[in-house]
């Protein structure tokens, strides 16, 4: 009989529903998918402007160095960077383009390259000065944040190319081959002036001797015809580490022609989103258009309340900002144009003022936007492309091409 009772209660475990015999896996919501994905992959962005916001507020890294890892000011530090899953914010080693007509361009580098360095010795188990992608890999596994340095504007390698790889020597992993105005290698998409049509002789020396030391031609801010030119010399992929797509932004020559995007896919190459407010929605850029020449006179002459508070009233009946399904908008655009392995992240952080969308306002947010693309239905895959691993192939196969030619 007792064996008889233990096989009836057997039986009736086994009939049981199986929800009652194991526990309930809760699921994720996407919010929390996507801060999940923002900690398991690397997340690079190609632009971010904080050596050169340090330096105008006479950042000094004996007595400011705390600033680095909490502050009000700007979009960047270490608190913000680990809660939005930031691990290789490419340091903008940014050279205004006066410097071209002043000169010092060389010096502001090497100022701004031993800035990033200085925070990097202040905090050596929070940061890390990277120059190349295994590096990066190699900090993410430590839990180190990874400060690689692109130079913004080619103007500090003057007209000497030894420098080229004098500031590979130092650490840069890319040059943006000039910025707002033509210099000695090229001209400007802010440039009405087209001095050189395209790419200067002596930029076309640049191209070639940054394909041969294992720079990153970084395409952003230069004129279409310089652009179409880059494309047909250089022998390494490029990236346009902070640009976004031209579609949504007509007549906007800062921004990517499709054309443009397309060539660049076939080339191997990456384009990184620019977040600012006016590189992805054209209403942004007619507000802000508006609004320029009355905030530059409040700038100019801080009496002028006038125009100080007609901005103020203006912005509040028409919004400059966007959103982050804005930013997701170029994203899908630039697959539907080139392809998934060809687009990534530079949101030009610190660099574009106020303009920032709402979704997108600093460091800590990159999980917003990873929740939009999985809402778009992007796969883990896909997404771990556009966080690191399509500029990742950029990187390596320039660092490899520098290597063959040696």
């Amino acid at each position: 009989m007792r064996y008889l009772l233990l096989l009836i209660s057997l039986v009736l475990i086994s009939c049981q529903p199986k929800e009652q015999k194991e526990e309930k896996v809760e699921e994720l919501t996407i919010e929390e998918k996507a801060q999940q994905l923002a900690k398991k992959f690397i997340i690079l962005d190609g632009h971010i402007d904080l050596p050169y916001r340090l330096k105008e507020s006479g950042f000094n890294i004996e007595e400011d160095k705390e600033v680095i890892l909490a502050t009000e000011n700007g979009n960047f530090d270490y608190q913000r960077a680990v809660a939005g899953g930031l691990d290789a914010p490419f340091m903008s080693i940014y050279i205004p383009a006066s410097y071209q007509e002043t000169g010092g361009a060389k010096a502001l580098a090497d100022t701004l390259i031993g800035l990033v360095e200085s925070i990097a010795n202040a905090y050596p188990d929070k940061f890390a000065v990277a120059h190349t992608a295994e590096d990066v890999a190699n900090n993410f596994e430590a839990g180190i944040i990874s400060l690689p340095m692109g130079i913004e504007n080619g103007a500090p390698i003057e007209n000497d190319l030894a420098n080229i790889k004098y500031f590979n020597d130092r650490g840069v992993s890319y040059i943006t081959l000039t910025h707002s105005k033509n210099n000695q290698i090229c001209d400007s998409s802010y440039d009405p002036e087209r001095k050189w049509n395209g790419l200067s002789p002596f930029g076309k020396q640049v191209v070639e001797e940054m394909n041969k030391v294992g720079i990153m031609i970084d395409v952003s801010h230069i004129s279409d015809s310089t652009f179409y030119q880059v494309m047909e010399l250089s022998k390494a992929p490029v990236i346009a580490s902070h640009s976004s797509c031209r579609h949504f932004t007509p007549g906007f020559e800062r921004n990517m022609s499709d054309d443009m995007i397309k060539l660049l896919g076939e080339k191997n190459g990456v384009i990184q989103i620019n977040f600012g407010s006016t590189f992805l929605a054209d209403k942004s850029r007619q507000v802000w258009n508006h609004v320029k020449p009355y905030n530059d006179k409040a700038k100019a002459d801080p009496s002028d309340t006038a125009s100080a508070n007609y901005v103020k009233r203006y912005l509040a009946e028409n919004p400059l900002f966007t959103n982050v399904q804005k930013a997701a908008d170029h994203i899908d655009h630039v697959v539907k144009v080139a392809g998934i392995d060809h687009v990534g992240i530079g949101s030009d952080y610190d660099g574009v003022g106020n303009s920032l969308p709402t979704g997108l306002k600093d460091v800590s947010t990159y999980p917003n936007l990873i929740a939009e693309l999985l809402k778009r239905g992007y796969s883990e895959e896909d997404i771990e492309k556009i966080c690191y691993k399509n500029v990742f192939r950029v990187w390596k196969e320039v660092d490899k091409l520098a290597e063959a030619s040696m």
